[in-house]
């Protein structure tokens, strides 16, 4: 009874492998040779996505995470702007923001272009998001999007208690006084948090100079906004922060008026060799076998590092 018991979970097993590796093969197929997401892969206006948290370099621990580097983003400006047959560049935005630093990269590089562009904000254009966002010709958001969130944020968690609570030190060994400030393993003292604010003030007040040139408004009326609280699409065209809302069909709307003819768009991402692709699909498909058949619970965790700055 056992034997056959094992004999059918056998067959089970093998039948769940067989149809893995044919999906496998077959996501192959459709990731290299299908891409229906634009009319054209061809065409005369550009599409560059920022997905997700913006981060400076892509992370390959993050593989399962859409996250925009603006390392790559950059790249594709370029490739899109040297391009004779791109006429407008557009931004298709959904970001809760990330690394100022990224974020200050790309929309430095969206200043330099030559043609249109636009910022389509979908469902979350905030905090880094809408800084590059800002730095476009245009922007059109969907009315219940999520924009602005101008604010700068440096946190993280403190494990001071709990290591003495546990009897473990931190033997403190440094070479000048702020050396280990925002470590996780002591709090921060009164003069090591009044010097972190100042720091992060200033990074505002950039972020907040940014915005004013970028839409054309008074610093002190961004002041006023600037306070990390974000809007929905119809409040930031009040605001001055968005030039419309709409969707698709407005971004094509504006872009052929902007270039005098028929706008095909091209979406612009890295391109990925087939042993690239080829990896990278044969990666997710394990991972997903793996949970589905160890129930497992996957979550990325980072270890405890310095206070890290994002917008």
């Amino acid at each position: 009874m056992k034997k056959q018991q094992t004999n059918k979970w056998t067959r089970a097993l093998m039948i769940i492998i067989y149809l893995t590796i044919l999906s496998f093969f077959i996501s192959i197929f459709l990731s290299l040779f299908i891409d229906d997401s634009f009319e054209s892969l061809d065409g005369n206006v550009a599409v560059i996505e920022i997905t997700g948290p913006i981060v400076a370099q892509k992370d390959s621990g993050l593989l399962f995470t859409d996250v925009t580097s603006s390392d790559e983003v950059r790249k594709l400006i370029k490739k899109a702007d040297k391009s004779d047959k791109i006429k407008a560049i557009v931004f298709e935005i959904n970001s809760p923001g990330g690394s100022a630093v990224a974020s200050d990269e790309i929309a430095a590089e969206i200043k330099k272009i030559n043609k249109t562009t636009v910022a389509w904000i979908r469902e979350v254009g905030a905090s880094g998001g809408y800084w590059i966002a800002s730095s476009t010709d245009y922007i059109i958001a969907n009315r219940m999007s999520i924009t602005g969130s101008i604010g700068v944020i440096a946190s993280y968690l403190g494990f001071s208690g709990f290591i003495e609570e546990h009897n473990v030190t931190y033997e403190r060994l440094v070479s000048g006084k702020f050396k280990d400030l925002g470590i996780p393993f002591k709090d921060l003292t009164s003069e090591e948090r009044l010097l972190f604010q100042k720091s992060l003030d200033k990074i505002h007040d950039y972020f907040i100079d940014e915005i004013a040139i970028n839409r054309n408004l008074k610093k002190s009326d961004v002041k006023k906004i600037a306070t990390g609280q974000f809007y929905i699409g119809a409040e930031a065209k009040d605001l001055g922060l968005i030039d419309e809302l709409g969707s698709r069909d407005e971004v094509i709307d504006y872009v052929e008026k902007q270039i005098g003819e028929e706008a095909n768009l091209a979406k612009y991402k890295k391109e990925k060799g087939f042993l690239a692709a080829l990896s990278q699909t044969m990666n997710e498909r394990f991972f997903y076998i793996g949970k589905g058949l160890g129930s497992s619970f996957f979550a990325e965790a980072e270890s405890p590092k310095s206070i890290s700055i994002i917008t």
